[in-house]
């Protein structure tokens, strides 16, 4: 199908924080395969975790006890202050089993469609339910009808919320993304999830956050979430960089919505099964070990204040902004030319929101591949014209 459009580029091999094409050329990874290579490519500790897998057990559905599966599943719930986890295939069946969590409450609750709040701008899949929650009208075209039972709001605006909480007594809960990534690297106020988490509790609502793109050390905390100290929230979902290559996603909740699945309510033939979660663990084992998380800190400050640097003064660019290894390069016109110039000089990045250069380089990058990716990406914006301009 064409649904990907046209490719040029053949990668048949990684190694570390590189791939390489056909024709033997060398690229720094700068997108990681979109934030889900976080720790490069072929490290040691997954590909040994799998091998060792695969020789041993892949599948046996979730009729029976999987050691593997419950480890990762102690091993993320300690690390997220959650209770429980459900384990799926992608981010976008993570994001449905949050939504399905919502809905449930809504049921018991005897509302006849159980509203969840949903911002512009926002990606949560493209399944049919997470496309209707996704703020992007471009990817809803063609698919309608959409999913009843969401309200949409502007992101990073806590009054607009207030507003519907006034004019609606059905809505459950928030789903929200702690940084807009596919919506263009867009960081919220400090003070605006602490403020969803006070309104969630005063009207009895489920806080759900979406951290697919943000989640497994990527932004210097293993979820984002914990920049803001104490802040849990009742769901939250991670996929992408949780298996480092291996399809895995994970919905976590704790309290009321950690008990509203019961047995048969919700189920997934792959989900979670050993080979994925034995790569999981291992990810998140690493990530620990190898202090990633302040890695991630300390390269996606430096990274952020190098293209600052460099791009000060330059009229294209609105806005250069980060948090950890998730950096928006915000220029004021289209630019995915920029994809292909970049692809030129042995550098893989992409472009979102049609205007915002993105960057999720893995966190195992050094700082010379640090400091290549950010002389590489300035000049090329800096030199950057529309080629019908």
């Amino acid at each position: 199908m064409q649904n990907y459009g046209n490719r040029t580029l053949t990668l048949v091999r990684g190694e570390g924080n590189y791939v390489w094409d056909d024709a033997g050329r060398r690229y720094l990874d700068a997108l990681s395969g979109v934030a889900v290579c976080g720790l490069g490519h072929c490290h040691p500790a997954v590909t040994e975790a799998i091998e060792q897998q695969a020789n041993t057990l892949l599948h046996t559905s979730n009729l029976y006890n999987l050691p593997p599966q419950e480890k990762l599943a102690e091993k993320l719930v300690a690390l997220s202050g959650m209770d429980n986890v459900f384990f799926s295939n992608s981010g976008a069946e993570a994001n449905e089993a949050a939504i399905k969590l919502a809905r449930r409450l809504g049921n018991e609750r005897g509302f006849a469609v159980p509203k969840i709040v949903v911002t512009e701008g926002a990606f949560h899949g493209r399944t049919l339910a997470t496309l209707t929650a996704t703020g992007n009208p471009k990817v809803q075209i063609g698919f309608a009808p959409l999913t009843e039972g969401f309200l949409r709001v502007p992101y990073n605006d806590v009054a607009a919320i207030e507003k519907l909480a006034a004019e609606h007594n059905d809505i459950v809960a928030i789903l929200v993304e702690p940084v807009q990534g596919e919506g263009g690297i867009r960081i919220p106020d400090a003070d605006y999830l602490p403020r969803l988490r006070a309104l969630c509790d005063q009207q009895d609502w489920f806080l759900m956050l979406d951290e697919i793109q943000t989640a497994n050390g990527r932004t210097g905390k293993m979820f984002a979430y914990q920049h803001f100290g104490d802040l849990l929230p009742d769901v939250v979902t991670t996929a992408k960089g949780l298996g480092n290559g291996v399809p895995i996603g994970a919905c976590l909740a704790r309290g009321k919505a950690a008990e509203l699945f019961t047995a048969g309510s919700h189920g997934s033939t792959f989900g979670g099964n050993p080979l994925a979660c034995s790569a999981g663990l291992a990810v998140m084992e690493t990530l620990e070990s190898h202090w990633l998380l302040e890695r991630a800190e300390k390269l996606g400050s430096d990274l952020l204040a190098q293209l600052k640097s460099e791009l000060e003064g330059c009229a294209q660019v609105k806005d250069v902004r980060g948090l950890g290894l998730l950096v928006g390069i915000e220029l004021d016109r289209p630019c995915a030319e920029l994809v292909d110039q970049a692809r030129a000089e042995g550098l893989l990045i992409n472009v979102t929101a049609g205007n915002v250069v993105r960057l999720l380089p893995p966190l195992t990058l050094t700082d010379d591949e640090c400091r290549q990716i950010a002389t590489t990406v300035a000049r090329l914006v800096r030199n950057f014209a529309p080629q019908d301009a």
